[in-house]
């Protein structure tokens, strides 16, 4: 063989040295037009047994394994509701209270849709209709531990609801607390657009607090409160305590600040013990969060408390000078350490299963797209893990971000506790979170009981981040969900 043949053939083979594992990586990369959740991935169990055959476990089968369907999984299928409510979806031209219009989505023809209220162990019935989404939609109860076959997710928990259809969810409020609902069908397009409102679950006896309100931020362009811009009153008299009920619904996080001492009452609808005043530090609010403040109106004047840097509620006497709006302090407030101390409802020390999360970036192909994906664990959407629990397990999660960006993580049907970050103890208030934020080079530890059987989304809630592959599932030993993923099939969750 000549030497210029045997310099051909060495190109020759290093071509493909190089297009032949490119082309497997984009060929196994490429989803089905309809794909089950349950077969993507692969099977994390923690440390803990893994499930026997035929009794929903994961994998390629898994979909016609012996189980408890996720349709199975509802609320309280009788009974008079003691709330009920109907909320329509409809695309087109959104008016806010500000004066502005905007393209995107309503709900009763407003953004943000209407607030939901109860009371704590209230049945809820909501009927949901969509007027003129033209990609579907739905209402996942953000924060609300709702039965799995309620939780709002196309593809995973229903099929979308599409153009001049309806669903109907119904559970019981049990925790008390600030809550939002928003679509889970593309909903990095349709919560940006609009399509979201408030659930306030109040507790039996009432608040502590004089006056309540409730704050919905929201960037459409131009950061808002309630749809409004700029200065927003609440109004309240000299001496009235006031809950502020600060709801998170972008992608990013805001900072909240005032001109006098504060409390932080709840987080994620959870009460902290202990809340001591907060003087000259502000709170991260992370995407998807929820914060419950205490201000009281002095004898004259009002307090402002800072929503971002546009916008603020005003508390205080209708129609009070306005105080100028302060500057935004230095320092965070630390929730690990906040609040007093108390025992937990379970024993972190000897859990049942441990499972890594680690969110880190790499190049290589998602759907047969090239580019610099989220990844977890190493792999890349779809080979994700699925993580796998049985009921009444102790489930401690280590979250780590390596990614250089930061990250607001949302577990659906769970609350968890913060155990600790970098090593460093929670030594504060028990710290119960549905979306913490988790910020590049940080690692967490959380806790849970898995005390709510389902299939249930664990995912970045910047929800561009989410489309991009930053999403694995939770699910239960037994259950199964008959429902499917991709164009064939109308859902697309994110």
């Amino acid at each position: 063989m000549t030497r210029r043949r045997i310099s051909a053939v060495v190109a020759v083979l290093a071509t493909l040295a190089i297009v032949v594992p490119l082309t497997w990586m984009w060929w196994s990369s490429r989803m089905p037009d309809a794909y089950n959740v349950m077969d993507m991935g692969y099977a994390d169990y923690g440390g803990g047994p893994r499930p026997a055959e035929g009794h929903g476990s994961h994998g390629a089968g898994a979909t016609t394994d012996a189980g408890v369907s996720v349709e199975d999984l509802r609320g309280e299928p009788e009974g008079a509701p003691d709330v009920r409510v109907e909320l329509v979806a409809a695309e087109g031209t959104v008016s806010l209270p500000s004066g502005r219009t905007v393209d995107g989505f309503t709900v009763n023809g407003t953004s943000p849709g209407p607030v939901v209220e109860a009371t704590a162990g209230d049945l809820v019935e909501v009927r949901f209709r969509n007027e003129s989404v033209a990609d579907g939609a739905t209402l996942h109860w953000h924060g609300v531990d709702v039965p799995n076959g309620e939780d709002g997710v196309a593809g995973v928990t229903q099929d979308a609801v599409m153009p001049g259809e309806e669903f109907v969810y119904r559970f019981v409020a049990e925790d008390p607390g600030t809550y939002w609902y928003h679509s889970h069908q593309v909903s990095h397009e349709q919560v940006v657009k609009g399509l979201f409102g408030a659930l306030v679950v109040q507790p039996r006896d009432g608040v502590d607090q004089d006056v309540e309100a409730v704050a919905v931020t929201h960037t459409f362009g131009d950061r808002t409160l309630n749809g409004l811009e700029g200065d927003v009153p609440v109004v309240a008299e000299p001496g009235d305590t006031v809950r502020l009920r600060v709801v998170n619904t972008d992608n990013a996080l805001v900072e909240l600040w005032a001109d006098a001492p504060y409390r932080v009452l709840a987080i994620d609808g959870f009460d902290l013990t202990g809340p001591t005043p907060v003087e000259d530090q502000a709170l991260t609010l992370t995407a998807g969060a929820r914060a419950d403040l205490e201000v009281t109106v002095p004898d004259t004047g009002a307090v402002r408390v800072q929503v971002g840097g546009a916008t603020s509620l005003v508390v205080g006497p209708d129609g009070v000078d306005v105080p100028p709006a302060p500057e935004q302090p230095e320092s965070d407030l630390d929730l690990l350490t906040y609040g007093t101390p108390a025992g937990l409802p379970f024993d972190v020390t000897d859990p049942d299963r441990r499972f890594d999360y680690a969110i880190g970036r790499r190049p290589g192909f998602v759907n047969g797209r090239p580019g610099l994906w989220w990844s977890i664990n190493g792999r890349l959407f779809p080979d994700v893990p699925m993580f796998v629990v049985e009921e009444g397990d102790v489930a401690v999660f280590r979250i780590e971000n390596d990614s250089g960006e930061s990250h607001p993580m949302h577990l659906h049907g769970h609350h968890a506790v913060v155990l600790s970050r970098n090593g460093e103890a929670s030594t504060g208030s028990p710290w119960w979170v549905d979306s913490l934020e988790v910020a590049s080079g940080d690692e967490y530890e959380i806790a849970f009981v898995a005390d709510n059987p389902g299939v249930w989304m664990d995912h970045c809630h910047n929800l561009p981040h989410a489309k991009e592959g930053l999403v694995a599932h939770l699910m239960y030993a037994g259950v199964t969900t008959p429902y499917e993923i991709g164009p064939d099939t109308g859902n697309t969750p994110e």
